[in-house]
């Protein structure tokens, strides 16, 4: 990125976090992404180049580190990187406060929403061997129709493919509706209650699903558009 030609310290850090998508790298690994793989999840619209270009002008910039260990390679936020965090996520309460999503086609995606939601479900509420969670897109194309989600000793897994586990819960909803749900527009209560979410499977998890369910990180964040 071309300089802008200034001492001011606004205009240096713009130098550094001014390109597009670097704003969102940050914020995945600050979610704690450390892969490359993992990286493109969170930013699905990403080219693989432009990624890797994004994470070179980072680590050139000292903002992350690149580490290889046993031939993998990991990326992970410097001390200059982590004091970024609460600014970046300062500017998504700000955005979802005043400039907050309409939930146009253009903004939804169903990949990101799994990415961001298997982040923020309560794993912990979980009990037993393993947990699975089917999730379904009615108004989606058969590739981003149905989603797993895995859950075992805490960590949740996402599959695209079926795993082959038993299935203890599955919503289906189109993808608007769990969206609203997942920024805070609605409640996942409310959508069930509204027939906008159907919910089969175990009556435990139907029954408390508001515990487990999790929201964005923004999720709480009051609209100050009129």
């Amino acid at each position: 990125m071309k300089g802008y030609g200034q001492f001011c310290p606004i205009a240096k850090a713009s130098e550094v976090l001014g390109e597009r998508w670097t704003h969102l790298v940050i914020r995945e690994l600050a979610a704690g992404s450390e892969s490359f793989n993992d990286l493109r999840k969170g930013v699905p619209l990403m080219s693989p180049s432009l990624l890797s270009t994004r994470l070179k002008s980072l680590e050139k910039g000292k903002l992350i580190e690149r580490k290889a260990t046993n031939g993998h390679i990991s990326y992970k936020l410097t001390k200059a990187g982590e004091e970024l965090v609460p600014i970046i996520f300062q500017l998504g309460t700000w955005g979802h406060r005043w400039v907050r999503s309409d939930l146009s086609t253009g903004d939804l995606d169903p990949s990101l929403l799994i990415w961001d939601m298997h982040r923020s479900l309560k794993a912990d509420y979980f009990t037993g061997e393993r947990t699975v969670l089917k999730i379904e897109f009615a108004d989606q194309v058969a590739k981003y129709r149905h989603w797993w989600l895995v859950i075992k000793d805490g960590e949740v897994d996402v599959c695209l493919k079926d795993p082959g586990y038993e299935i203890d819960l599955t919503l289906c909803s189109d993808l608007e509706t769990l969206t609203a749900v997942w920024i805070g527009d609605n409640t996942i209560v409310k959508a069930i209650r509204e027939n906008k979410v159907a919910v089969t499977g175990s009556s435990h998890l139907r029954k408390n699903i508001a515990l487990w369910f999790g929201s964005s990180y923004f999720a709480d964040v009051a609209s100050a558009q009129v």
